[in-house]
């Protein structure tokens, strides 16, 4: 059984660098652990060094693809609950990332609320037994 932590501890993955630190000073605001990176690669780097209950993770990504970001992810760590976002009508891609063992999509951009409400179920998710 995983051992319960005071906070839920987040990555937060997408080449959008303000978005990125407004969302995370947001997250961590309201009791989140949060991480981020600009790149998938750095991602991948950040995951190999912490781990994480759940991650956010833009589809859209100049370096890599959100879709091979997440089997990376996975392979890394079957456990982590990845939440997908998804902008410009890209639906097919988060529904294929589905797929591939991502939790669930949510399109940008999205309400904080929102965004909240499926972290914290993700985690739910992840506690499990």
């Amino acid at each position: 059984m995983q051992e319960r932590r005071d906070r839920i501890r987040v990555l937060l993955v997408d080449d959008e660098k303000e978005y990125t630190k407004v969302l995370s000073n947001r997250l961590t605001k309201r009791g989140l652990e949060v991480s981020k990176a600009d790149t998938g690669s750095q991602s991948i780097q950040i995951l190999r060094k912490e781990d994480f209950d759940v991650a956010v993770l833009d589809l859209k990504m100049e370096d890599m693809d959100g879709i091979e970001v997440l089997k990376i992810f996975k392979k890394m760590d079957s456990q982590l609950m990845v939440i997908m976002l998804t902008g410009h009508g890209s639906e097919k891609a988060a529904k294929e990332g589905m797929e591939f063992g991502a939790f669930d999509y949510l399109t940008k951009p999205c309400e904080l609320e929102e965004l909240l409400a499926k972290i914290r179920e993700a985690y739910q998710a992840r506690t499990r037994v």
